[in-house]
């Protein structure tokens, strides 16, 4: 293989792929970005079996071939090369020779061979989104997603493809995010998938604001292709929990709050709140909220919004951290909080969409 590649073309490919690779693997193969020269393109393509990303740059392809070399290195070598153009050539023994200016070096590589295949999709049915759409969609759900491992299966987002919407849901057993969106696709293309963390992780990075992203779709996985990257998947296998009987069917008491303001309040309040004692209280009375915060070794906090409210008397406690995760995220300027008592499920809504957030209270002394 011998190409000449220009220096920023060649950090923005290493830069699409190089962060699937993982620090801990014991296969050195998997260290390695695979090079692939043909046809005035070069692909760069890295995997940790079980996400993989696919990307090409324009390149000067003098003779077409491929290697693999150790991706993190690559990087670091090309972001000191002092020219615009580096030549880069390799030999039959994947040993890799790059020239820049008055720059030399070379890199041993493993064989092309050895690198792994992508998984083939079979059947797989194919769905269009628009990127701004699905970023939004990620964003206002991705942070109630669950880190604990024993519960495999709620260690990524639900996306449910069903009667022409998009739901999309994640939950960690103490809170629950869910939006929707209309979406044109067949009957026959109807199905359930859980995306797990690092892949959800790797698409939010790739995102754009415009253009369209194209999945395909089989039981155990995905296939993305959106701004010339190519990215496959395993999918997380199992049945999602029943999430719509956490859903309050009716609530006694709605509150509109500012949420700029409602957020930097709960964020002072809870400045003195610790680990052990993670709670801020809402009190709602007459026109007013109260929110404060209480821990013995610490110190309190208390401040007073003026809210427009005629019912009774409520004051039921959350986990500060739950609620401004959901706050951050939005971009509405009011929101809507939905009670029936201290003792059940808060639901926060938005107006501009279809989005709710339900969050388990935390007990009150």
């Amino acid at each position: 293989m011998k190409i000449r590649v220009a220096k920023d073309k060649m950090l923005e490919g290493l830069q699409q792929v190089q962060s699937v690779i993982s620090t801990r693997t014991t296969l050195p193969i998997l260290q390695n970005v695979l090079l692939q020269a043909k046809k005035g393109k070069l692909e760069l393509s890295t995997t940790d079996l079980d996400v993989g990303v696919t990307c090409q740059i324009e390149a000067q392809v003098s003779e077409e071939g491929g290697t693999t070399l150790p991706a993190r290195r690559l990087l670091s070598i090309f972001r000191e090369l002092p020219s615009h153009e580096i030549d880069l050539e390799v030999d039959s023994k994947d040993i890799a020779s790059i020239r820049s200016g008055q720059s030399f070096f070379k890199i041993n590589g493993l064989s092309q061979e050895e690198f792994p295949p992508f998984p083939k999709l079979e059947n797989a049915r194919q769905i269009t989104i628009e990127q701004a759409l699905l970023k939004d969609m990620f964003k206002k759900t991705s942070y109630a997603i669950s880190h604990d491992e024993t519960r495999y299966v709620l260690n990524g987002v639900l996306m449910s493809f069903k009667e022409k919407k998009l739901t999309m849901v994640a939950t960690d057993g103490r809170r629950l995010a869910l939006t929707e969106s209309d979406l044109e696709f067949a009957k026959s293309q109807e199905i359930d998938i859980i995306i797990p963390t690092k892949t959800l992780n790797e698409i939010q990075r790739l995102l754009k604001d415009e253009g369209d992203i194209t999945l395909a779709l089989t039981e155990n996985k995905i296939r993305l292709e959106l701004n010339g990257t190519v990215l496959v998947s395993k999918l997380i296998e199992g049945n999602y929990p029943n999430y719509r009987q956490v859903i309050p069917n009716e609530t006694k008491e709605r509150i509109t709050l500012e949420r700029e303001t409602f957020f930097n309040t709960l964020r002072r309040v809870s400045l003195l709140t610790s680990e052990k004692s993670s709670s801020v209280k809402l009190n709602f009375n007459k026109d007013t909220l109260t929110l404060s915060s209480n821990t013995p070794e610490i110190g309190e906090a208390r401040e007073t919004l003026p809210i427009k409210y005629r019912g009774k008397e409520l004051t039921i406690a959350f986990n500060p951290e739950y609620v401004m995760d959901a706050l951050k995220n939005l971009s509405s300027d009011e929101i809507h909080m939905d009670f029936v008592d201290e003792l059940s499920p808060g639901v926060m809504r938005i107006d501009t969409a279809t989005f709710l957030y339900v969050i388990m209270p935390m007990r009150v002394a």
